[in-house]
């Protein structure tokens, strides 16, 4: 892999690594800016793409169209869908799959995109160990889970939405970006990874725990993000 995008939603998803990047070099597309440098060696191209599923997918088609990349590597932060996955703790995608995306009148299960083969997209499977292996190195500190992410258009606080999510979708946390990016590089035929770091418990909660550890948790993504540059 020559050439990687790396994808984060808010400031505080990419900052630090856009802080590290050598001779780096902007490009501004849709009011966006997509800096184009060295990080770790591999060359990378890092956009703060903007929440929603939107933004996200229209940064991976123009990380396709204007630079070429090899594949795609999402960070940032996601609430918890799992009582053993706690804040701080890192989840790396299995696959991911669009929570709010739901025809079910039209008979299909929630989740399903009418008129695609695929609608749980899975992530690179090389790309998924080699995060794991490196996140158990630079962030010893804390547990990294192998899951299913789930993304909609919804930052979810209710425990009965959460549920009701669990329940439907298997999943393991819940973010805003994710399954719109693996859709995108699904359809670019481009290796993908996510890599969520838990701010919160996706439940009554979030008020309480969101700003507190949001950073910290993103933080941890970075340096595993930066870190992965050096063997992919």
């Amino acid at each position: 892999m020559n050439r990687i995008g790396i994808i984060g939603a808010m400031e505080l998803e990419v900052e630090e690594l856009i802080s590290k990047l050598e001779n780096a070099k902007i490009t501004e597309k849709t009011g966006k800016k997509f800096y184009e440098g060295k990080l770790n060696g591999k060359d990378v191209v890092i956009v703060q793409c903007g929440i929603g599923k939107v933004n996200s997918a229209i940064c991976v088609q123009l990380l396709a169209d204007l630079f070429d990349v090899d594949a795609v590597v999402n960070t940032g932060v996601a609430g918890s869908l799992r009582a053993e996955i706690n804040i701080g703790d890192i989840v790396v995608s299995t696959d991911a799959v669009e929570h709010d995306m739901d025809v079910s009148p039209l008979g299909y299960e929630p989740g399903i995109i009418p008129q695609m083969e695929e609608s749980f997209f899975k992530a690179d499977r090389k790309l998924v160990e080699k995060a794991i292996e490196v996140c158990k190195k630079v962030n010893p500190d804390i547990s990294v889970y192998e899951g299913r992410v789930l993304s909609g258009d919804q930052f979810i606080s209710s425990a009965e939405v959460k549920d009701r999510l669990i329940a439907t979708f298997d999943g393991s946390c819940t973010e805003m970006e994710g399954a719109s990016i693996a859709h995108c590089a699904y359809l670019n035929k481009i290796p993908y990874v996510v890599i969520r770091a838990i701010s919160d418990k996706a439940d009554g909660s979030a008020h309480m725990d969101y700003p507190e550890f949001e950073r910290a948790a993103a933080a941890h993504c970075a340096k595993l993000v930066e870190n992965l540059m050096n063997i992919i």
